[in-house]
Formats: C-alpha cells, sequence, structure tokens
C-alpha cells in the first residue's frame, strides 16, 4: 500500500468508527468505488488498535472503575458501581461474540461485503436511529445501566456485523430506545464497543500473525497513530455536539449515502 492510501484508511477508519455512520461500511467500499487495493486484515487490525487506544484515552475515568469491578464481576458479585458496569460490558459483548465466530466460521461475513448491502443498512438503520432518537425519552442516564439494558442493547450491537450498520449507530439507537440521554447513551456505547473491538481484534489477529514481516508491521504503525488521532478528535466533537444538536445531522449522512450507494448497486 501507498502511505496515501495507508493514511486514507487510517483516518476513515478512525472519523468513521464512533460516529454513528459505519466504519466497516466505509472500509469496504473505498476499494469497491475507487479501484485502490483492498487494505487486508492486517491493516485492519493496526486501525482497530488505533480506535481503541482513543476511546480508553477519551473514556479513562469509566474503564479505570470497569477494570477495578472486573474481579468481583467475574466471582458474580455486583454490590458496586465498579463491578455492575464491568459485568454490563461483559453481558453486552457476549451476543456479538457468538455471532461473529459464526459469520466468521461459516464464511457469511465475506458475502455481506457488496455495496447494495450497504446501502441498504446505511439507509434502513438511518431510519430507525432517526426514530429512536425523535421518540425516546431521554429519563435515564448512565448510572441506570442495568444487566437487562446490557443485555437489550447487547442484541441490538449483533446487527452491527452486517455491513453499514455502524456499531456505535445501532447501539445508541438501543439505548435512545430504551430511554437513555443522547450524552448517556452514547457514553455506554462508546464503552461498550471497547470489549468489542477487542474481540473483533484478537479474532482478526489470528490470520494475520501468519503473515506479518517487518514492512507490515512499519505499515500497521503507522495506520494505528493516524487511526488514533483521527478517532480522538471525531469522538471528542460528537460527545460535544450531543450537548446541543441530535443525532439527525448524521442520520441526513446517512440516508444520502444510501441512496446513492443503492443506485450505484441497481444501476
Amino acid at each position: 500500500m501507498s502511505l496515501f492510501q495507508l493514511i486514507l484508511v487510517a483516518i476513515i477508519q478512525g472519523i468513521t468508527e464512533f460516529l454513528p455512520i459505519s466504519s466497516s461500511g466505509h472500509l469496504i467500499l473505498l476499494p469497491s468505488l475507487t479501484g485502490l487495493a483492498d487494505q487486508g486484515q492486517a491493516i485492519d487490525v493496526a486501525v482497530h488498535v488505533g480506535t481503541l487506544g482513543a476511546v480508553v484515552l477519551y473514556f479513562w475515568s469509566d474503564v479505570k472503575q470497569a477494570i477495578t469491578g472486573l474481579p468481583r464481576a467475574l466471582t458474580g458479585r455486583t454490590d458496586t458501581p465498579q463491578a455492575r458496569l464491568a459485568l454490563g460490558l461483559i453481558v453486552a459483548t457476549i451476543p456479538t461474540v457468538i455471532a461473529g465466530l459464526i459469520l466468521h466460521v461459516t464464511g457469511l461475513s465475506a458475502a455481506l461485503r457488496s455495496v447494495a448491502v450497504i446501502g441498504w443498512t446505511m439507509l434502513g438503520f438511518g431510519l430507525v436511529l432517526y426514530w429512536a432518537d425523535q421518540k425516546g425519552k431521554q429519563t435515564k442516564d448512565a448510572r441506570d445501566w442495568g444487566l437487562r439494558d446490557a443485555a437489550v442493547m447487547g442484541l441490538w450491537q449483533v446487527l452491527a456485523l452486517i455491513p453499514g450498520t455502524s456499531r456505535s449507530g445501532i447501539t445508541i439507537t438501543g439505548a435512545r430506545q430504551l430511554g437513555y440521554t443522547r450524552e448517556d447513551g452514547a457514553r455506554i456505547a462508546m464503552l461498550m464497543s471497547i470489549p468489542t473491538i477487542i474481540a473483533s481484534g484478537v479474532l482478526l489477529s489470528v490470520d494475520v500473525a501468519r503473515q506479518a514481516d517487518a514492512q507490515l508491521a512499519k505499515d500497521g504503525a503507522i495506520a494505528a497513530v493516524f487511526a488514533f488521532v483521527s478517532a480522538l478528535l471525531a469522538l471528542s466533537l460528537m460527545m460535544r455536539l450531543l450537548r446541543s444538536v441530535s443525532f439527525t445531522p448524521y442520520v441526513i449522512y446517512r440516508v444520502i449515502l444510501g441512496i446513492v450507494l443503492l443506485v450505484i448497486a441497481y444501476s
């Protein structure tokens, strides 16, 4: 890969990972619509590491609480807020891990990587996000997040395995449907992304380890750095805007892009 394409992939991943517009959809579209070579799994792992670093840094106080509560959560004790947060993140991640393994083993994940699929999911789940955001109440905050809501949002997150859905978008949709405020719904969705990104990164790394070399490691390091910086900037901007702006701008972008992609796919 050229340095330009490497940086382009990293920036696209960084910007779109946490905005509700689908990072996987954009990365699949890049080679499909431009003719550039597919970046490959090694770079996918690298940019995931970069975005993981960004979300951990931005929400470090919450991450530290989850880490502190993890030992108690693993022994079934949820008598502290830290333990409840840790257990909630575990519960929310399990459905996606199971479904992701099934798609990986059966090869169905590759079959879903098409312009038409991304067009439909970009459009459809964009409208679902708009509905949930407009109709959802704002009566809950992050302190109300319990195991039931974690399980429900975990099931919503499974849909993100379909390219174009958006992991952050679909979990925010679930949070708004459950009545969480925009800011706290997004905060919970971002925390849910951490174990999910780790799980997907580990799964991809198994295949990447066999093809690693010095040049690939160098490319991966460059991609990770640019993904980290762009993800941190995009995440900071979105969380600030949510104090005064709804998710409608993202919905408009998704609807327009979805329609364009469907025209391309069926023309």
